[in-house]
């Protein structure tokens, strides 16, 4: 992958209805996106498998929703009033500004007047009512009495959540990758100081399962362990999961070890006890807690990186979306093998709905040829196309067409919903 493939991406996500720049009739807005039709079912779907895999099937986690915009106590007794910031210049000329560790000598890239001396600059957005979150960890921190008296939560046990989180990057960059406003998908586990290293190993080996379940390319994801001195400010040990974008190797997910930070200051600040009293011994403990945190936009970014395909089939060259199956926006298109034949058109329409009402995500396509039907849902990954054509009046069959081989096997209509299920799970 080189920037030339994203460009390529980029392009593709647009053309085909992923991504958008955000308010882009206004000239758009530097920093923001938007989702298309299919990049906000395949974020959905996501979300979904994040939420099914780390909460729904799991009795030790607990799902929160908090809001974005919380008070300065909140920020201050976290560290990010005074700690969540980056070293940026000023043009004396243009006044732009930009951050320090990505310009290169002492004039400005944009009109060369002189830079000057870096400064600290807090990436928070300040609002009437208070920040708007620049991590959606603090909600949860907040919220642990709560959980604790109202759940009977026993340690070990995590919150989580999946929400919008805004930081004012100085140089938002490289599509989805630096931007002003995304999504995270994050959850902090308590557990006992003695056994943190434990834990914090089970999530390592949990978060290389999220990587290959949601179909990201194992072989372009590393580890990083982030030395003392570059780790955020409450960390005791940081993890970056490290993917080749396009632009070069740069973080995808990390885990952290918080250690007890976050509630010891939030106690502090509040005067609320915030200690775990062990059912068993009645011992009374601040919790350490591990925190796995995963980046939607990133998230998307390193699918499509890791699903963009450029082949020949039958001699033509192709571009489609090698996605796994149960991320895909569209799972099965239906076709008529032509438009004009109403009888071809009603029975496809028929297969249509019967699909659409048991797996939703079914599309229904007569426009163009056959061949460009194909194409279509080949950009937006979609695993199987389901073609009704004249056999299909003497004995009840359909073709249907693998994405990825692009080889069609007949069907009985009556075994479709069985057979595509199948191949889901």
């Amino acid at each position: 992958m080189t920037e030339s493939s994203l460009e390529k991406i980029i392009s593709l996500a647009k053309r085909r209805g992923f991504v958008y720049p955000a308010s882009e009739i206004y000239g758009g807005l530097s920093g923001f996106w938007d989702l298309g039709p299919y990049g906000a079912e395949l974020a959905h779907n996501i979300k979904e498998l994040w939420w099914n895999m780390f909460v729904k099937s799991r009795a030790d986690v607990f799902g929160v929703a908090t809001t974005t915009i919380m008070p300065d106590a909140v920020w201050k007794a976290s560290g990010h009033l005074e700690g969540f910031a980056d070293p940026m210049v000023e043009c004396e000329e243009c006044k732009k500004r930009f951050r320090a560790d990505q310009i290169e000598g002492k004039k400005c890239p944009e009109c060369e007047g002189n830079l000057g001396s870096p400064r600290q600059f807090n990436l928070m957005f300040k609002t009437e009512g208070g920040y708007l979150r620049p991590e959606i960890a603090q909600g949860m921190f907040v919220n642990f009495k709560n959980v604790l008296d109202t759940m009977r939560a026993v340690l070990p046990f995590g919150l989580a959540q999946i929400g919008k989180a805004y930081r004012n990057e100085i140089a938002p960059r490289d599509f989805l990758f630096r931007v002003r406003e995304f999504d995270l998908m994050e959850f902090e586990y308590f557990v006992k100081e003695s056994e943190w290293e434990k834990h914090f190993e089970s999530w390592r080996k949990e978060m290389w399962l999220w990587i290959a379940s949601v179909g990201i390319d194992k072989n372009a994801v590393s580890e990083l362990e982030v030395p003392e001195g570059e780790r955020a400010h409450y960390s005791k040990r940081t993890i970056d999961f490290e993917f080749e974008y396009p632009f070069g190797k740069k973080e995808l997910y990390g885990l952290a070890y918080r250690a007890d930070y976050d509630l010891s200051r939030h106690m502090k600040e509040s005067g609320v006890d915030l200690r775990y009293t062990d059912p068993v011994s009645g011992e009374k403990f601040t919790p350490h807690v591990i925190e796995p945190t995963f980046g939607l936009g990133r998230t998307i970014l390193a699918i499509l990186t890791s699903a963009y395909t450029e082949d020949k089939l039958g001699g033509e060259p192709r571009t489609y979306l090698k996605l796994k199956p149960s991320i895909a926006p569209v799972k099965v298109a239906v076709f008529p093998l032509v438009k004009n034949k109403p009888a071809l058109v009603e029975s496809a329409r028929e297969i249509y709905k019967n699909l659409k009402k048991e797996f939703g995500a079914v599309e229904f396509d007569d426009n163009g040829n056959i061949g460009k039907r194909y194409r279509r849902q080949d950009e937006i990954g979609t695993p199987w196309c389901v073609t009704v054509d004249y056999q299909t009046f003497e004995d009840d069959t359909v073709t249907v067409r693998d994405r990825d081989t692009g080889e069609q096997i007949r069907r009985k209509i009556q075994e479709l919903g069985g057979r595509i299920k199948d191949m889901l799970s």
